[in-house]
């Protein structure tokens, strides 16, 4: 078969061809390349993943009236969610190695719709952190994205950030879906509501992958996108705690990985940790409904999208450094000026903030994919998922301490002028790193 998928190859044609090579004459057009049928079943399950980890914020004000719970209280569960999203990642992806794709994203997939089930019968706060915080945090994290870098480095070689950057924008319009609808349910029927639409449709999202997913492109006799020659066989290694454990010990002996760490767990805490979950209650504090919140925060999404598929392009054209900086600084710039911006109807400062931090809101993931490549080569994909632990675990602090500062202070203000410090911080990090050399040489991606 041809590598854009097309009919069989002449006998005397080599069994693997490069992506894009032309038809010989008598031959019928090449259909698409199978990788965008892979990518395109990666963007069905990070739409749905990013929907169902977006639930607790819609949840919130919900759960204090009925239960009578604290913000805090109900933050802790979010915290456990984003730790254990954070840390599950980089065993995710050899995991991934070890038993394949399909079976550890659909395994995902059937936690999440019995995590986010059994929240329906929760009395008390630690039934919350079971259900939504390990359950659903292991689920999510088991396809984060470690998930999409896996199969970015299996079946791209060509536009590798480009196809980054629209998966990552996945999450974004996960949100910009589910958000709206989820808001209107827990108004109009309740919060339980939420939760059952959460885990019928997890489970109807594994019926793609069950059906489509492959796991690399050998097996259907084609190269990467965009390859000219096959990889290298990945190493034969059916330990997968032993291998993450030994990546995270090799990178931790960079300097580069510290700097990334570092940087995306500050992306973690000033994203998911702090805006994704109080940004909601925030605005509520200030009048505005939870659905105009809610639609506000999906808007967020839109201008993601955007952002993130541009960053993904300008990653495969400009420093990855360089953006970061540049992501950082405005996204800190932002977070100064949010405080000042509340009112209780959609004003334009609001809409304003909207739509910059909407566009900065993932931009940061392709760039950093990127630097883990360049920096760790075919053990990428479990650096990858080791940052991103470090974004989760930033996202779990921020998203507790500051359920504690509005329970503490009644406003959130102190939140959004700490983030912006965090920010600067994160421009200094990027700053330190080295751009244009590797730490060492780049082998093929496994």
């Amino acid at each position: 078969m041809s590598a854009s998928g097309g009919s069989p190859a002449p006998v005397d044609a080599p069994a693997l061809a490069p992506a894009g090579s032309p038809a010989p004459v008598g031959r019928r057009v090449a259909r698409p390349h199978y990788a965008w049928v892979i990518a395109a079943v990666s963007l069905v399950v990070l739409l749905g993943s990013a929907g169902f980890r977006s639930a607790p914020s819609l949840m919130m004000d919900a759960l204090h009236n009925e239960f009578g719970w604290s913000m805090g209280t109900i933050s802790s569960a979010t915290s456990v969610n984003l730790t254990l999203y954070g840390l599950t990642a980089p065993f995710a992806a050899a995991l991934m190695d070890r038993f394949g794709v399909r079976l550890v994203v659909v395994c995902a997939l059937l936690t999440i719709s019995v995590g986010s089930g059994l929240t329906m019968l929760m009395r008390e706060p630690w039934q919350l952190v079971l259900c939504w915080g390990v359950l659903v945090g292991l689920g999510s994290g088991s396809m984060a994205g470690a998930f999409a870098t896996t199969i970015t480095g299996r079946w791209f070689q060509a536009r590798q950030g480009l196809v980054t950057g629209v998966l990552t924008a996945a999450g974004a319009a996960g949100n910009l879906v589910f958000l709206p609808v989820g808001a209107w349910l827990v108004e109009q029927h309740g919060w339980r509501s939420a939760v059952v639409v959460v885990s019928l449709a997890a489970s109807a999202v594994a019926v793609p992958v069950l059906l489509l997913m492959r796991e690399r492109p050998a097996d259907l006799g084609l190269l990467p996108y965009g390859a000219t020659e096959a990889p290298p066989a990945p190493a034969a290694d059916g330990r997968a705690l032993v291998r993450s454990l030994r990546v995270l010990r090799d990178a931790a002996r960079s300097r580069a990985f510290w700097l990334l760490a570092g940087s995306f767990a500050i992306c973690g805490a000033t994203t998911a940790g702090l805006v994704g979950t109080h940004f909601i209650p925030a605005a509520h504090d200030h009048g505005m409904p939870v659905t105009t919140a809610a639609s506000l925060l999906a808007l967020v999404g839109v201008f993601d999208v955007v952002g993130t598929i541009a960053s993904g392009w300008f990653t495969d054209r400009f420093d990855s450094r360089w953006l970061l900086v540049v992501y950082y600084a405005l996204r800190g710039l932002s977070l100064f000026l949010l405080p000042r911006l509340f009112e209780g109807s959609l004003e334009p400062p609001i809409l304003a903030f909207v739509i910059f931090y909407g566009l900065d809101w993932v931009a940061t993931v392709p760039p950093t994919v990127a630097l883990c490549r360049r920096h760790f080569g075919g053990d990428a994909p479990i650096v990858f998922g080791w940052v991103l632990a470090c974004h989760q675990i930033g996202a779990a602090v921020v998203a507790g301490l500051a359920g504690l500062a509005r329970d503490a202070l009644g406003t959130y203000d102190l939140a959004w002028y700490a983030a912006g410090g965090l920010c600067v911080v994160a421009v200094l990090l990027c700053l330190a790193l080295r751009g244009g050399r590797t730490d060492r040489s780049v082998p093929a991606m496994s």
